[in-house]
């Protein structure tokens, strides 16, 4: 396995430049990594979560090849439009060397062709569409996609739970939870042989609050089961409206329900439920994830969510590929990343395949008496 050695400047100050604050002169010499992440709007709190762990990674380890890691960040305000604009600034005004992010598929496939043209590799942190890395050279990732995370939940829904008949509530103006829901039932009509399987499918969208015309029609099929892939705050609303109207089938969701937040707003109505996610907090799986862990309580005084480790764990990456580059040259950083294999991350091992995305397990939790528990660890067949 490979790591980077702790370097004894280990605790210096975070390098960080925020494109919408007036920063100090960079050094010349410094090699600039983009953060191309939502830190306001409907997906602020997972951008953070990411930043936090791109920051605690960089002052870790600040320096590589003997120069200094500039962080430039930029708030692509959970928004394509903006996304797209943030990735003008840090190709064509910042001229960063190399990209991470963003929280959102949609989001990420927004800057995707700006990346591209510029010819600066981008590592998706938390992005799980097949479509973020699917005929752009130049992107990649350090978690798993979603035809595998799909296909986790409903294998979970068919053998554990023992359903037979599920509802799916879309987040329709979400990429990653219209992608998500597809998976999820392509697989689940398999397990069953019956295309009927799913009794229902209701849609909303981003920013909505009312959901009791949803759950009411699906609340007559009397599904075993209902899977709802969508952001955090809008999930955790549902299965609590779902819960005061009576509907006792278990919720499944996804790794963007892996958030504090999530249990912030669903309280007790969110006992129970599973999610599929990147990292455990409480079944550390190598060294790595016992340093992060111990590092980020450490520096921030609460625990980290997934995402943070995947932060963590796309900056390393990224440093890994500079090293063995021996150049912090665009073109030759994303030639050393297709080729990075059994990189040890905090989240897993990284082997970066043909098609820029990487090979990980699946991890299953559920919510239980207030705090995600660990369930267990799904493999890729």
């Amino acid at each position: 396995m490979k790591t980077l050695p702790l370097l004894a400047s280990a605790f210096t100050a975070v390098s960080l430049s925020l494109v919408s604050a007036v920063a100090p002169a960079a050094d010349a010499k410094a090699i600039k990594i983009g953060v191309f992440e939502p830190l306001t709007g409907a997906n602020g709190a997972g951008g953070a979560e990411e930043v936090d762990g791109i920051k605690l990674a960089n002052k870790l380890y600040p320096e590589v090849l003997g120069a200094k890691v500039e962080l430039v960040i930029v708030d692509n305000k959970s928004d394509k439009v903006e996304a797209a604009n943030a990735a003008t600034v840090l190709t064509q005004r910042e001229k960063v060397n190399a990209v991470l992010g963003s929280w959102g598929s949609s989001l990420s496939m927004a800057g995707g062709p700006i990346f591209a043209e510029a010819r600066i590799p981008a590592v998706a942190v938390s992005a799980t569409n097949p479509m973020v890395t699917r005929g752009n050279d130049w992107y990649f990732r350090v978690c798993f996609l979603d035809p595998f995370q799909g296909t986790v939940g409903a294998t979970y829904a068919f053998n554990a739970l023992k359903a037979r008949k599920v509802a799916i509530i879309r987040e329709i103006s979400n990429d990653y939870s219209v992608g998500l829901a597809k998976f999820f039932v392509d697989e689940f009509v398999k397990l069953t042989g019956d295309p009927k399987s799913v009794v229902a499918t209701s849609d909303y969208n981003t920013g909505d609050q009312d959901f009791t015309a949803q759950l009411t029609n699906i609340k007559k099929f009397e599904p075993d089961a209902i899977f709802a892939p969508g952001n955090y705050t809008e999930s955790a609303l549902i299965v609590k409206q779902a819960r005061a109207l009576g509907i006792k089938a278990p919720f499944l969701g996804g790794d963007t329900w892996d958030m504090e937040e999530f249990l912030q707003v669903g309280g007790a109505a969110v006992e129970g439920v599973v999610i599929s996610t990147f990292f455990a907090n409480d079944v550390p799986i190598n060294k790595t994830s016992e340093a992060f862990l111990k590092a980020y309580r450490d520096e921030y005084r609460k625990e980290p969510s997934a995402f943070s480790a995947l932060g963590y764990d796309g900056y390393l990456v990224i440093l890994d590929a500079i090293r063995r580059a021996n150049s912090a040259e665009p073109q030759k950083i994303r030639e050393a990343l297709t080729q990075t294999r059994d990189f040890e991350g905090s989240a897993g091992s990284i082997t970066i395949n043909a098609e820029r995305n990487a090979d990980k397990a699946a991890v299953l939790k559920t919510v239980k008496g207030g705090k995600f528990v660990f369930l267990t660890t799904v493999k890729p067949q």
